[in-house]
């Protein structure tokens, strides 16, 4: 997928890599180990720089244990060849596993998007007025040449551009081509230097690609599973529900209304998406709490309220397998 839209990694690309070890001679430790498996990792998901949740979730789902603990302990662990293999498979699939669970939305940036802009010239002539325009603030029709960095943040990883920050290689191609100082261009001749800047970061994007993780949430159901599949959990939640809901003024008030109020408060605790997200969620709730409703909408007895809550849960549950919904935690 091009860097207009965004990618998915939920550990499907995972699920089809079959791991193997290098050639070693004897035995090797978990440090070289780990570093073994996050390269292949990475390869596998675009290149992509593994966070370090992710790598510490991982490992606790292979080894028991508190996270940092099993951490330090196995980098010291000698492992042998038979056992690092199978260690390496097991790592993979529980970070496959994790991505499933909670999936990243990136954007990988190949180059494509720039090449895209670059061949047609109508497309680069717009988006380089545009570009004038938005960098030219006092309305001069000249900019500085080191305007031209500003441009390409403005740019960004919508446009295909990554920030410096995760592409250094940027500052060394702005400096080749002399987009430095305080020299004015008009626009003509801003678009006349973008060009080479810009054909030059696909370049090297295509060769290197650089994969952008973005700051939003895919909840699609896994919490939810975890907790209908917990008694224990499960049955906590149902009290708390119980005990809000009973404290309620309107005693005859029907027992869907009730869970509904309840979840657009808390439901971000269980697994469900904020209420005030997006369009998405409230067609989400309409659908569960239409479905319960034609079901059975007065509940007398708690242990019927019990299974009124699975059912309401489960339908949450499939709802966001198959249509998981993407919350931005920036807003």
């Amino acid at each position: 997928m091009s860097e207009s839209g965004l990618t998915v990694l939920d550990g499907t690309h995972l699920r089809s890599f079959n791991p193997s070890l290098p050639e070693l001679n004897g035995s090797v430790n978990g440090a070289q180990l780990l570093e073994i498996a996050y390269s292949k990792a990475s390869t596998s998901l675009f290149g992509l720089s593994l966070p370090q949740n992710l790598k510490a979730s991982a490992l606790s789902r292979v080894i028991a244990g508190p996270a940092d603990h099993a951490d330090v302990t196995f980098r010291q662990t000698e492992l042998e060849k038979d056992k690092a293999s199978k260690f390496l498979s097991d790592y993979i699939s529980a970070i496959a596993d994790e991505l499933k669970d909670d999936p990243l939305v990136v954007s990988i940036l190949d180059g494509n998007t720039l090449k895209m802009f670059l061949e047609d010239e109508d497309d680069y002539a717009m988006l380089a007025e545009n570009l004038f325009t938005d960098m030219d603030i006092e309305d001069k029709g000249k900019i500085c040449k080191n305007e031209l960095r500003n441009a390409l943040v403005h740019m960004g990883v919508e446009m295909g551009i990554p920030p410096f920050s995760e592409f250094p290689l940027l500052n060394d191609i702005l400096k080749k081509h002399g987009a430095e100082g305080e020299e004015e261009l008009g626009q003509a001749q801003f678009a006349e230097l973008l060009q080479p800047i810009l054909q030059e970061t696909a370049d090297a994007l295509s060769e290197n690609h650089v994969v952008i993780i973005h700051n939003v949430k895919v909840v699609n159901g896994s919490k939810l599973r975890k907790l209908l599949a917990d008694e224990k959990q499960f049955d906590n939640v149902v009290e708390r529900v119980l005990q809000e809901t009973k404290s309620g003024k309107d005693g005859l008030q029907k027992t869907t209304e009730l869970i509904r109020s309840f979840f657009e408060k808390h439901g971000k605790d269980f697994g469900l998406p904020p209420s005030e997200s997006n369009d998405a969620v409230i067609l989400l709730y309409d659908a569960v709490f239409s479905e319960v409703e034609n079901e059975k909408s007065v509940v007398k007895a708690d242990n019927e309220f019990r299974e009124y809550m699975k059912d309401v849960l489960k339908k949450f549950a499939e709802q966001l397998e198959d249509n998981p919904i993407y919350c931005d935690l920036d807003d």
